[in-house]
């Protein structure tokens, strides 16, 4: 009887700590993911089988999947310049980042301490790859433009989400981000803002 109880509560060691393996990397893996606008995402994964004739690309298609994914990164990398803030009225306002505060500003709030930082244009480089990583993974843009890279190419392409994983999210650390963009609702004034970048 003794046995069975210590050959169980082994068993549920080693569960608890695969599942909390599994869930480390899931974090992890969440955490990359929130670095990308979820909108972007789900608009790319959306249309791109459409847009794409499921990977069996013409001319056509090619063109328009292009142009899907032209403004998917862009808008991935647009976001990493805005930024959101609740203001005197109590309503969330929206602008783009700039060298003197967010755009449009109004004359009433002090919104210096929104200026844009350096940490932004690699948050916006990063995002845009880590888009690209995804992209890369999609067998429908796979199959479009360059449909003999996928068995060719296999170990990279399997090789190649980790990697960029890791050296983002090391990136992500070291330049962390602090903006509310379209998209992400702000419980922050322009004051406890300030207070809290500086």
């Amino acid at each position: 009887m003794a046995s069975s109880f210590s050959s169980s509560s082994s068993s549920k060691q080693f569960r608890s700590s695969s599942q909390q393996l599994g869930d480390m990397a899931f974090k992890g893996v969440g955490n990359l993911l929130k670095v990308l606008p979820t909108g972007t995402v789900f608009l790319y994964q959306f249309l791109n089988p459409v847009l794409s004739n499921n990977g069996h690309c013409h001319t056509l298609n090619k063109y328009l999947t292009g142009i899907l994914l032209t403004i998917c990164g862009f808008s991935c990398c647009f976001t990493s310049f805005t930024d959101s803030y609740v203001g005197n009225d109590g309503v969330i306002h929206y602008g783009i980042a700039t060298t003197k505060g967010l755009w449009p500003s109004s004359k009433s709030e002090n919104l210096s301490a929104y200026k844009l930082r350096f940490g932004d244009f690699v948050h916006g480089f990063f995002t845009v790859l880590v888009f690209a990583v995804i992209v890369l993974l999609d067998p429908n843009t796979v199959g479009c433009y360059y449909p003999s890279f996928q068995s060719s190419q296999k170990v990279l392409l399997m090789a190649l989400p980790p990697v960029v994983g890791a050296i983002s999210s090391s990136v992500f650390m070291i330049f962390p981000n602090k903006r509310h963009g379209i998209g992400y609702p702000s419980s922050q004034t322009p004051q406890e803002y300030s207070q809290s970048s500086s």
